[in-house]
């Protein structure tokens, strides 16, 4: 039950972090349609890792439910991946970072949504819906920047470049994913690896852009707890009300 658990806070907290980091874009967007967007996004983001993280708590039995999960855990007890927790830098940095873990987020629900766990085939099965128009949306930007103008194009090729490190933790299995995989809960890392390589090599190719090396070097250490600097920065801005107020309420 414990591996479930973390499972469940790895999903929630890749949701939960990449929400926040999208929130902190509101109101920056290059454009009205674009600020929206991306709000929006954040949103979607939100209500998933709701589910997540009650489903969690529900497991865990200890009383605590999603709030208490999301604004009081310290940075060594979140399990995300550490791709959301990249800085939001240019527009190309967000929507290649979005691009990369779309494009993973979507075959994973689609493999989860498969679960032998009902519980977690049925949030797969809403998320999924949300996370379709993500990725269309995001591999829609990247093939317009990528093969806009130069300066598009090298901004995107940068972003793409100093991203790809990142992009291959969610496929490098640990004892938690085996044993899910196992009990049948999740999908296997190798299928979920061809269709992530293969769709990105697909989206890169129409925007003109040069796909790094899949095996060159990939970071890994944030869903054990091992993550960079940049998260505690997050967490202090996301949690500082409850941390001031415990159980303040509007």
């Amino acid at each position: 039950m414990d591996a479930k658990i973390d499972y469940l806070l790895r999903q929630g907290d890749n949701a939960l972090i990449l929400s926040q980091q999208l929130c902190q874009l509101c109101g920056k967007g290059p454009a009205l349609e674009e600020d929206m967007a991306l709000s929006n996004v954040a949103l979607d983001l939100l209500g998933q890792t709701r589910m997540w993280l009650t489903y969690a708590g529900e497991l865990e039995g200890k009383g605590r439910d999603e709030d208490r999960l999301a604004f009081h855990r310290d940075a060594g007890d979140y399990r995300n991946c550490q791709l959301v927790e990249q800085p939001n830098g240019s527009y190309a940095d967000v929507m290649m970072r979005q691009f990369l873990f779309d494009t993973w987020h979507y075959f994973l629900m689609d493999g989860l949504a498969k679960s032998s766990d009902p519980r977690i085939a049925e949030i797969a099965q809403k998320s999924i819906k949300e996370v379709t128009y993500h990725l269309r949306r995001s591999g829609d930007l990247v093939v317009r920047l990528g093969d806009g103008s130069d300066v598009s194009h090298a901004k995107m090729q940068a972003a793409l470049d100093d991203l790809w490190m990142y992009s291959g933790e969610m496929f490098i299995y640990d004892d938690i994913d085996n044993a899910m995989v196992e009990q049948g809960v999740a999908p296997a890392a190798e299928a979920l690896r061809r269709q992530f390589l293969d769709h990105v090599a697909e989206v890169l190719g129409e925007a003109t852009l040069a796909m790094p090396s899949p095996d060159a070097y990939m970071q890994r250490g944030g869903k054990q707890g091992r993550h960079t600097e940049r998260l505690g920065f997050i967490l202090a801005e996301m949690q500082f009300l409850q941390r001031a107020y415990p159980g303040a309420q509007w």
